[in-house]
C-alpha cells in the first residue's frame, strides 16, 4: 500500500478493450489516480484492437521510448476477397474483382517474403507525417497520400487458422510495424486482397496479455495493486 500523498510510479498493464482509443483509455486511467499525476501509455493502439496497452504513471512516463522499443506480439485477424480503405473494419469494404481462394499451403509459402527486415508503406489512414499534416487528416478529406516505404523488423508470422475468408496469424514484430500494411500486402501478394478485421496485442516485451487487468479492475480496485515497478 501507498502511504497517503506519497506520489504514484509505475507502469499499469492494461488490457484495453475494443472500442475506445488509446488516448480515452488514458483519460479513464488518470480520473482513477491522485490530482496532478502523470500519465501516458507507450504504443498506441487503434479504436478497434484490444490488448496490452502500457500506462506510464508518475516517473514511468520517462520510460516511454524504451518501451516502445521492445518487441511486440500480436494476434491478427485478416479477412481474404475484400479490402477497405482505412485496410480495417472501420469503412467499407470492397470486394476484390477475381480473388483467387487462398490456401493454408499457399499464404504459408508467401509468409517468409514478410519475415525479416522488411521494406513496409504505412497505410494512408495512419498518424504519419506528410508535409506535417497527418496522414488520415489528408485521406478523410479525400486528398492523396503518398507514404514512402520503411524498414521495419517482423520475428516471425505463424498461421494459427484458416477458415476462409478469414484466417488467424500470431505475428512478432518491431517498433513502427504497421499490421494492417501486412494484411494488404499479404492480400495483394496472393491476389485475392484482404483486411485485418480483428487485432489483439498479446505482448510487448515482458508484458503479456495473461498478466493484465481490465478497467473495470482497476476502477473496483484502485491502481496501487496493479503497478509494475
Amino acid at each position: 500500500m501507498f502511504a497517503m500523498g506519497e506520489p504514484l510510479n509505475g507502469i499499469i498493464n492494461l488490457n484495453k478493450p475494443t472500442g475506445i482509443s488509446s488516448a480515452r483509455a488514458v483519460a479513464i486511467v488518470k480520473r482513477l489516480l491522485p490530482c496532478g499525476t502523470k500519465i501516458g501509455h507507450a504504443g498506441t493502439l487503434d479504436p478497434f484492437a484490444s490488448g496490452v496497452l502500457l500506462m506510464l504513471v508518475g516517473k514511468a512516463t520517462k520510460s516511454c521510448e524504451s518501451l516502445m522499443d521492445q518487441p511486440k506480439q500480436y494476434e491478427a485477424t485478416i479477412k481474404f476477397g475484400a479490402t477497405t480503405p482505412t485496410e480495417d473494419p472501420e469503412s467499407p469494404e470492397t470486394i476484390w474483382p477475381n480473388a483467387v481462394v487462398a490456401t493454408s499451403e499457399s499464404i504459408e509459402a508467401a509468409l517468409p517474403s514478410f519475415i525479416g527486415a522488411i521494406q513496409q508503406r504505412p497505410p494512408a489512414f495512419s498518424a504519419m507525417k506528410v508535409g506535417g499534416r497527418r496522414a488520415y487528416d489528408i485521406a478523410r478529406k479525400g486528398g492523396t497520400v503518398e507514404l514512402v516505404e520503411r524498414t521495419v523488423n517482423v520475428y516471425g508470422i505463424e498461421l494459427l487458422d484458416l477458415a476462409w475468408p478469414n484466417a488467424r496469424a500470431r505475428i512478432d514484430c518491431g517498433r513502427g510495424t504497421y499490421i494492417r500494411s501486412i494484411a494488404r500486402d499479404l492480400g495483394e501478394r496472393l491476389n485475392c486482397g484482404g483486411y485485418l478485421t480483428q487485432l489483439a496485442r498479446t505482448k510487448i516485451g515482458k508484458f503479456s496479455i495473461g498478466d493484465a487487468v481490465t478497467i473495470e479492475k482497476l476502477q473496483a480496485d484502485g491502481v496501487e495493486r496493479s503497478l509494475h515497478h
